[in-house]
């Protein structure tokens, strides 16, 4: 047990701990009490990259944060991280804390881990939030267009070096650089942590494990909320009002004047949407 976190309604009782997976380590925090909520973090981030989400859903939910293996501070396979193994490391987590059914909120590369997982064992997914991420869905496929869009979005969002080069993330952008360089910071702080992780190698992995067609998601009866930033660069935002679509209980939300990562960027905004979708499902 750790210490508890206090909040404005009272005392949250926390947990730190680590899973051994056989190839490697996964370090988790568990925050709150009520229905399991589980974070899933995306390639810039780790377990603490959800501050702005556990502090705010603690008080009414049970907050399960993590980082994926390769992610400071879970430890890696020698071979190297591979995306494939993100489902059953959650599907392990969820054991180890005698979780049976939990809702899931993702980010980016946290996609794949949650829409796999949902798609292998949908009685344990109670509802699903895929933020800026469609995960292992192919995106040229999603497309309506047959790929035309989505090729001129990749043109004009192909900027991350130039962006790199300005010292701006492209995962906040160029508008958080200027209008909140106290969380841009924040933000590159927490992605350099997990320094040792060769991450351009696992994001071609990522991208090559983008194999599953868009017609899957009719068959995904789970609650789900697409929530994604009017000004992202890194997932094609226009794509999720048709994703959502796909899917019998679907629905799509967006952030205006935020990137990639709303939750950190607009994080009242997101955790507003976020509560709300939770509270009607229950």
């Amino acid at each position: 047990m750790a210490p508890p976190f206090a909040h404005a309604g009272g005392v949250a009782p926390r947990t730190v701990g680590r899973l051994e997976r056989g190839d490697c380590a996964i370090h988790y925090e568990v925050t709150g009490e009520g229905p399991p909520i589980v974070f899933a973090h995306g390639l810039g981030g780790n377990h603490l990259s959800w501050w702005q989400q556990v502090a705010a859903f603690c008080p009414r939910y049970t907050c399960v944060s993590f980082s994926h293996r390769g992610f400071f501070p879970s430890t890696a396979p020698a071979a190297g991280v591979d995306p494939e193994a993100y489902a059953g490391d959650l599907a392990a987590l969820l054991d180890h804390l005698r979780l049976e059914r939990v809702r899931i909120v993702a980010q980016s590369m946290g996609g794949w881990t949650a829409l796999n997982f949902t798609l292998a064992a949908p009685e344990r997914v109670a509802a699903l939030v895929m933020a800026a991420t469609a995960g292992p869905i192919d995106l040229v496929r999603a497309d309506a267009s047959g790929g035309v869009e989505f090729a001129a979005w990749r043109e004009r969002a192909a900027t991350r070096n130039e962006t790199l080069d300005a010292g701006v993330h492209p995962a906040m952008g160029a508008r958080a650089a200027v209008e909140q360089p106290a969380l841009h910071y924040l933000y590159r702080a927490l992605d350099a942590l997990s320094a040792g992780l060769d991450k351009e190698a696992l994001r071609k992995r990522l991208h090559a494990a983008r194999d599953k067609s868009p017609e899957v998601l009719a068959s995904v009866m789970t609650p789900t909320l697409w929530i994604t930033g009017e000004e992202d660069v890194v997932f094609p935002s226009f794509l999720a009002p048709g994703l959502a679509a796909r899917m019998p209980n679907g629905r799509h939300v967006l952030v205006p004047r935020a990137g990639h990562s709303a939750y950190f960027e607009r994080a009242s905004v997101f955790n507003e949407a976020v509560g709300a979708f939770l509270a009607e499902i229950g």
